[in-house]
């Protein structure tokens, strides 16, 4: 099976590309033959816009079966535990779309989602392609989350997209991954662990490296149970 792992940075699959003993291949780049499976792992940079370039470009080069988003996020849930790790199986470009007074317009809204060819099945919620089984992912939680290309810190903000989407997760790229995997037909999943509570900014309260942890050890379970 050919594997492609997506990531923005390399410092929150630091411990997996180390386990599965993945070859640096260029500046954005690892490689690995990973027991039955031929994995790539691109590290992409922040946001939407570098998700798609690099990602685009990758499967430009090379066809794959599956690809997995491995990343850490906010979460809109404070009941929720740090660390916990999810499936986003619904996404939405939060703040794509147009301002009008107080209120938020999605493409839908201002009549502009018909008219956008990469919005897959014309519909503002990005849904996953899984078709692959596997024993670790079905055991996962699944969950909605939003992406945005500013996180949100600021109480009245923060209420309002509740209100709108009612989302879990916040990411600045899990958006893209599955919009782009639904337009090239390719099986997908877009895991995420938590690492902060989404509130006026406090980083004392993250926990980066606990979040990182889960995460590794989810995604090097899910790839042993292929």
């Amino acid at each position: 099976m050919k594997i492609l792992i997506v990531s923005a940075t390399e410092k929150e699959i630091f411990s997996l590309i180390k386990e599965i003993k993945a070859d640096k291949k260029g500046d954005f780049i690892f490689s690995s033959k990973y027991k039955n499976l031929e994995i790539d792992i691109v590290i992409t940079g922040v946001g939407m816009a570098a998700t798609a370039y690099f990602m685009g470009k990758q499967l430009a080069k090379k066809q794959y079966d599956f690809c997995l988003n491995l990343g850490i996020a906010g979460c809109f849930n404070n009941k929720i535990k740090l660390g916990e790790v999810f499936n986003i199986t619904e996404d939405f470009f939060a703040d794509l779309g147009a301002e009008d007074g107080e209120r938020f317009l999605n493409m839908e809204e201002i009549n502009l989602l018909k008219q956008n060819p990469f919005m897959p099945n014309e519909n503002i919620w990005i849904k996953n392609q899984t078709k692959i089984a596997n024993s670790i992912l079905s055991e996962i939680k699944k969950i909605k989350g939003i992406t945005v290309n500013k996180v949100h810190g600021n109480k009245a903000s923060i209420e309002q997209v509740k209100t709108l989407f009612n989302p879990i997760t916040e990411s600045m790229e899990g958006a893209a991954f599955l919009q782009i995997c639904s337009l090239e037909n390719i099986s997908c999943v877009q895991i995420r662990s938590i690492s902060n509570y989404i509130e006026v900014r406090d980083k004392a309260r993250w926990d980066i490296y606990l979040a990182i942890k889960q995460l590794n050890k989810t995604a090097i379970e899910i790839l042993n149970a292929f």
